[in-house]
């Protein structure tokens, strides 16, 4: 897909920050960033699994859903600095959670708040390396023809076969695809002693072959203290095979970063 950027609309902040309230006044809001390829809708049905007073808040990146008409992405700042900008002002207490590259797009959003003085009250990163270290298995989407890379992205999972099997559906979501898995390949914080001022807490799968349970530690480096992963069973999408069992795990984590950031303000 390619975008004329002297006519692409500038996008309404409802369109980059998905906001699904629970049935009470939020004490906590959960912000998700999606994987690449991935969009808000993927991540709406969370909605469901969160205790009502969490308010639910979802990126979504340019080149899908409302922000199709927009250039496409070429580095994490696309990604990463427009939620920022588009974070309702009422968001109060604040997690940010990623999941595969949006680890990397939820940790350059922690870095934005906190040179902001918005630090969240943590940051949650699934199934990611570490930002500070390389992609050590990267896809290489510009060496790929559109049935290569579609083999490729079925291989990892995460997106509905039938869409990619589709010929029109398929042409809709490859471009963005291809986009951010460049950005993912490409994506190494080189910031010298770079450290984050919350607490960071880590899932991933016990089958994982993309982002090994091994190196999920590799977020100390980031953290400044202890990374003990919260290892629960299935691949690089682990949370899809059991997704009540997921927010077993994640809601006492949500708990803990909420409690001891109230308690340390």
């Amino acid at each position: 897909m390619s975008n004329d950027a002297a006519t692409a609309p500038t996008p309404a902040p409802e369109d980059v920050v998905w906001d699904l309230p629970g049935d009470a006044p939020h004490r906590l809001s959960l912000l998700v960033l999606p994987h690449a390829g991935g969009n808000a809708h993927a991540y709406s049905a969370w909605r469901d699994h969160l205790p009502a007073d969490v308010r639910l808040l979802i990126g979504q990146y340019p080149g899908r859903g409302a922000r199709y008409c927009e250039d496409l992405p070429a580095s994490v700042d696309d990604l990463a600095l427009p939620v920022v900008q588009a974070l309702p002002a009422d968001t109060g207490p604040l997690v940010v959670l990623g999941h595969s590259m949006g680890s990397l797009v939820a940790f350059e959003v922690t870095r934005a708040l906190q040179a902001a003085g918005r630090t969240p009250r943590g940051l949650v990163a699934s199934a990611c390396r570490a930002p500070v270290l390389p992609n050590q298995a990267p896809v290489h989407p510009e060496r790929l023809d559109d049935d290569e890379l579609v083999a490729a992205i079925k291989e990892r999972g995460g997106t509905d076969d039938g869409i990619l099997d589709d010929p029109e559906l398929r042409e809709i979501v490859l471009p963005s695809i291809r986009a951010d898995f460049a950005i993912d390949d490409a994506y190494r914080c080189t910031a010298p002693g770079v450290r984050l001022d919350c607490r960071v807490a880590v899932f991933g799968g016990d089958s994982d072959p993309i982002v090994p349970v091994d190196m999920l530690a590799g977020w100390s480096l980031v953290a400044g203290g202890e990374i003990r992963p919260e290892v629960l069973p299935g691949d690089h999408f682990y949370f899809q095979q059991d997704l009540p069992g997921f927010f077993a795990r994640l809601t006492p984590v949500l708990e803990a970063l909420h409690g001891t950031a109230a308690t340390a303000a």
